[in-house]
């Protein structure tokens, strides 16, 4: 019973936006997709544990998910003219199980279509977050500084208009792909940073999201080989995926400096060099390729023993006029600490708006880090509360902690 149980979460965890995608982009109605497969994945936990598990597991829940979709239509009287569409759906999903192909991967086909220019900017990004990638409103909302609430209610005024302006589910073609590229490299970036990002005891789920996310990436570069944004953000993840066994020591955050480079995965760091080198061949820089290339300058200062100091303040420099965004912003102050230029790090941070500065805990850690080492241990030791109350992992806020400490012993 309980390894049912696993494999039905487990089957949740790895098929959901491969589902939701093809179930949204037949019915056109991400909502009701969204309800009909949440249903069909609270029928397995409740099925299998007592039947057994399905030879093909994702074939069951598309069905059941099919099946949930029509039993609505049909109690709506007033939606009787979607039977048609549905019935087709039924049709597809029935072949879908009855085949012995792989269940197809839509899901880059849905990034592009959540990328239409209908759909209002602001919520692209979320909104491929949420459908495509299985993201909860209050992981999203974190990483956009907002509330759950808020988040939440976005999207649901989204996926309303989506219904409602008929905007199509058909894929773009090929001449609009590049117009749309970069709300889906940034979607793609933003579920590899809720994977990374992701709070303690859940591993094996920051694991799935950063190498799906690498996955998605690399599918991009294929269908647009030449677009070099996208090598840029493909070499951005790969060197911060290289790092991870390095991360953590014992269950305890190690910082990019303090880090023991033979943990790293030198294939990792090969082939993100590689992306980055192919996407500086096309000389259209952006700010992916910037963002890697500070990256690069991290890992030849550790692995070569380079001072690439300057190297990275002069790119975040770049970074923040090409894209100012906070956590551009906050990391170009922290580059500027390392350069030994606190002031300038300081007023950097003080030109942030409160609005966006009190959600985000980098700010308040580097501020920290940058008091602690002028000697104002009081303002200092203020600063790293709010960033150990603002965390949600245990390995960063005890290592937040023990950087409090160490400023109240230095004082």
């Amino acid at each position: 019973m309980d390894d049912a149980r696993a494999i039905a979460e487990e089957t949740a965890r790895a098929s959901y936006g491969r589902l939701l995608a093809w179930l949204s982009s037949r019915t056109r109605d991400v909502a009701a997709a969204e309800d009909a497969l949440a249903d069909a994945f609270r029928a397995a936990l409740e099925t299998w544990p007592v039947k057994g598990v399905p030879d093909a597991p994702e074939a069951w829940l598309l069905t059941a998910a099919r099946r949930k979709l029509i039993d609505h239509s049909r109690r709506r009287k007033t939606q009787t003219d979607a039977l048609p569409a549905l019935s087709l759906v039924a049709e597809e999903a029935e072949a879908a199980t009855q085949s012995d192909a792989t269940f197809p991967d839509e899901r880059l086909k849905l990034l592009f279509i959540c990328a239409h220019p209908a759909i209002d900017s602001t919520i692209r990004t979320p909104l491929m977050l949420q459908t495509v990638l299985g993201l909860d409103a209050a992981r999203i909302a974190s990483a956009f500084l907002l509330s759950p609430a808020a988040m939440s209610g976005r999207l649901v005024r989204a996926k309303r208009k989506i219904k409602t302006a008929g905007i199509p589910f058909d894929p773009p073609g090929v001449e609009e792909l590049p117009s749309r590229l970069s709300a889906v490299l940034d979607a793609i970036y933003a579920a590899f940073g809720a994977g990374w990002d992701e709070a303690d005891g859940a591993e094996a789920d920051m694991m799935d999201l950063t190498r799906e996310a690498i996955y998605l990436a690399r599918l991009v570069t294929t269908l647009l080989p030449d677009e070099a944004e996208a090598w840029g953000l493909l070499s951005l993840m790969l060197h911060a995926e290289s790092r991870k066994a390095a991360r953590r020591i014992g269950g305890a955050y190690v910082a990019l400096k303090d880090q023991d480079a033979a943990l790293w995965d030198r294939g990792f760091v090969e082939a993100a060099e590689t992306a980055l080198g192919h996407a500086w061949t096309f000389r259209r820089v952006g700010p992916y390729q910037i963002e890697a290339a500070i990256q690069s300058a991290h890992a030849a200062s550790i692995l070569h023993q380079r001072d690439t100091t300057e190297d990275i303040v002069s790119l975040y420099a770049q970074l923040t006029e090409l894209s100012p965004s906070v956590g551009a912003q906050v990391s170009y102050a922290a580059a500027l600490a390392a350069a030994k230029r606190p002031k300038e790090a300081l007023e950097i941070l003080d030109g942030i708006a409160a609005a966006y500065a009190d959600r985000y805990q980098p700010y308040w850690a580097v501020r920290a880090h940058i008091l602690s080492t002028a000697g104002e241990t009081n303002a200092a030791i203020a600063c790293y509360e709010r960033a150990i109350g603002l965390t949600s992992g245990a390995a960063v806020r005890e290592f937040l902690i023990g950087q409090r400490t160490a400023a109240e012993e230095n004082s």
